[in-house]
């Protein structure tokens, strides 16, 4: 009984030993064709992730390198277009400063920290100088104020003026008020509102410039107003201003700002200027190389019947040579010479004042010339062979270097025919 009981246990162990192996035979066959499918799909997800990989890589290489091709074009084309409208961009001016320098002053011969000499005023200012350009400027630095030049000028009907401003970054939009008047009785300082007998008022603001023309007696106002090209704070600004007879220009930017043919009343003859703050309104300035010349004059009679032309129309900045975009309509007026007169030749000539040394100035005076000879040939496209060059530095000079007004005039260039 106990063998036949034995036997039953042992056949009974190795049925379930069989039973359990086969399930587990069964299980292991299963899990083991999932971790194959899994692995067959992980190799295939990875696949198709590696060719979108490559695809998407190509993709970017391809824009990459779309990119970097774009970029070498808009590069050309940037330094195509920089250096092709370096001087060209002034086309909008169309004016020619006078050959005669009525009023100049860049402040030298005032000590920094002082008044200007030649100036009065009913409001505080000093000179400075500024770390962004050379030179000594008039710092307007009250916030109400006016500032008058002591001395009457003798203007004439046509006449430019120029001058370059600094507005500072704080205060109020008026970066400074100029304003021609005439009066009948010298008179130091005329604080009115409207000074004079008659007179333009001219607002240099940060977002544009307005223009106001007043006479005594008359209750209308001849207003102007522009928004083209307003100054730039803490920049350097170069404003010129054109009156002829009642018409008044603007020009900044290389670019003419506003154009009013009847601003300033029949009959207004100017010989006073004050620069003015206004409270509240004003976030003043700093001023220098405030000029005044003559109307253009006649330059192709100057140059083809009297032989010479001496120009001051042509700029340069402090020590160096290249021609300045303003210098426009001064080489414009001599290229139209040239291209009428095919046969005329000439030789341009550049003159310094006596600042620096002798040596130094001759030869800025020599490469002066040379690049105006440059801008007439490359962009007026006038024969080389037309033009000589030469630089007499301060060694020709035509008024003593011992002002303002006379270093101005010694400045020069001057155009000689052949």
């Amino acid at each position: 009984m106990k063998k036949l009981l034995f036997v039953f246990v042992l056949i009974l162990a190795i049925g379930v030993t069989q039973t359990t192996q086969a399930q587990l035979w069964d299980k292991l066959k299963k899990e083991t064709e999932k971790e194959i499918n899994k692995g067959v799909e992980k190799a295939t997800d990875e696949a198709e992730k590696e060719i979108k990989g490559e695809e998407k890589s190509t993709e970017s290489k391809q824009d990459s390198t779309k990119e970097v091709k774009d970029n070498k074009v808009n590069e050309s084309v940037t330094k195509e277009t920089e250096t092709s409208t370096q001087f060209s961009s002034s086309s909008k001016y169309d004016f020619v400063p006078g050959e005669k320098v009525i009023f100049y002053d860049d402040f030298s011969q005032d000590a920094v920290g002082d008044f200007p000499a030649l100036w009065t005023a009913n409001a505080p200012g000093e000179i400075n100088t500024l770390s962004i350009a050379p030179g000594n400027w008039f710092n307007l630095n009250s916030g109400e104020g006016n500032y008058f030049y002591l001395n009457s000028i003798d203007f004439p009907k046509n006449f430019i003026i120029e001058f370059d401003m600094v507005p500072k970054k704080t205060g109020g939009r008026i970066a400074a008020g100029l304003i021609l008047y005439g009066e009948d009785k010298p008179k130091e300082m005329d604080n009115n509102v409207n000074p004079g007998n008659s007179g333009i008022q001219i607002s240099i603001e940060k977002e544009s410039w307005n223009t106001l023309g007043y006479k005594k007696g008359e209750t209308d106002r001849i207003t102007g107003s522009s928004r083209v090209n307003p100054v730039v704070a803490e920049k350097v600004n170069h404003v010129i201003i054109w009156v002829q007879n009642r018409r008044l220009r603007i020009y900044h930017k290389e670019a003419k700002v506003l154009d009013m043919p009847t601003n300033i009343y029949d009959g207004t003859k100017f010989n006073r200027f004050c620069f003015r703050l206004s409270r509240g309104a004003s976030c003043g300035s700093f001023i220098s190389n405030f000029r005044i010349t003559d109307a253009s004059p006649d330059m192709r009679s100057k140059l083809l019947t009297e032989g010479k032309l001496i120009s001051y129309g042509i700029y340069f900045d402090v020590n160096k040579d290249v021609v300045k975009p303003e210098s426009y309509g001064t080489i414009k007026e001599i290229a139209t010479i040239l291209q009428e007169n095919p046969t005329v030749k000439i030789k341009i000539v550049g003159h310094t004042d006596s600042d620096g040394d002798d040596k130094s100035n001759l030869d800025l005076s020599r490469r002066r010339a040379a690049s105006v000879k440059n801008v007439l040939v490359k962009d007026f496209g006038i024969e080389a062979a037309r033009i000589e060059t030469d630089g007499k530095g301060e060694g020709e000079p035509i008024a003593k270097n011992d002002s303002g007004i006379n270093k101005a005039l010694n400045r020069r260039v001057e155009f000689i025919k052949l």
